[in-house]
């Protein structure tokens, strides 16, 4: 099980962005931008059911999440499990939209976008972090 210093778990809670690498069938990489909140030691990530990394996640499910400010960066790497429960994907995606949007945004945008959607959640178990720039 991977421990997170404070150092890293403010640096994972703080507002950035994360790049999701999901292996495609053809044994390439994918790589996809992706909005993220920690909680506890998993990662957990939303997105639409039916996209690209979904199928590769649902067909393999390695993949590892790099997010950087700079020179410092923590990249986590290891299973995902996959949560197509549409009401779970709902709540996970306001409470992402909430999180990079604030609360009123994302009230506009479940109404007029995602509760169209059918939301998943994926929550990612580290099982290898590599950080760079901390004083670890």
């Amino acid at each position: 099980m991977v421990i997170w210093s404070p150092e890293v778990k403010r640096f994972l809670d703080e507002l950035r962005f994360g790049v999701l690498a999901t292996v495609n069938d053809d044994g390439s990489v994918q790589q996809t931008v992706m909005w993220y909140r920690r909680d506890g030691d998993t990662i957990v990530m939303n997105t639409k059911l039916g996209r690209k990394k979904y199928r590769n996640l649902y067909r393999d499910g390695r993949c590892s999440l790099c997010m950087e400010e700079g020179q410092r960066y923590v990249t986590v790497s290891g299973p995902i499990t996959i949560d197509e429960d549409r009401e779970r994907g709902q709540a996970g995606m306001l409470a992402m939209t909430t999180r990079y949007e604030g609360a009123e945004k994302a009230e506009r945008q479940m109404r007029d976008e995602y509760s169209k959607q059918h939301r998943i959640n994926l929550t990612l178990t580290p099982e290898k972090i590599d950080v760079h720039g901390f004083d670890e």
